[in-house]
């Protein structure tokens, strides 16, 4: 397996993990299982790419295994994850409000 399929499989899992500690934790927010495991794949996968970019350092993390790059990959995959499943509950929310009872 190359490194950048290597990369972007670490980015997705942590996506998946933060969009799901994010949904847990903001109940309004959520987007239910299979909704959080989507936005935060997504996300995960889109900004953990995006920092690839911006630290060029960190997409050498699985050739050189450099501790320091994957936990980078891990921290900007669950970020960008989380991220996009509160602006996507955030949206749900704004269109489809909650009903009172």
């Amino acid at each position: 397996m190359s490194g950048t399929l290597i990369n972007l499989i670490i980015q997705i899992i942590a996506g998946v993990v933060g969009g799901h500690a994010v949904g847990t934790t903001l109940k309004n927010y959520t987007l239910g299982a299979t909704g959080n495991t989507i936005a935060g794949a997504i996300g995960g996968a889109v900004s953990g790419q995006l920092l690839q970019e911006l630290v060029p350092a960190m997409a050498s993390a699985v050739s050189n295994v450099d501790i320091g790059a994957i936990v980078g990959q891990i921290v900007g995959g669950g970020v960008g994850g989380a991220i996009l499943t509160v602006l996507a509950g955030v949206t749900k929310w704004m269109l489809m409000p909650p009903k009172s009872t």
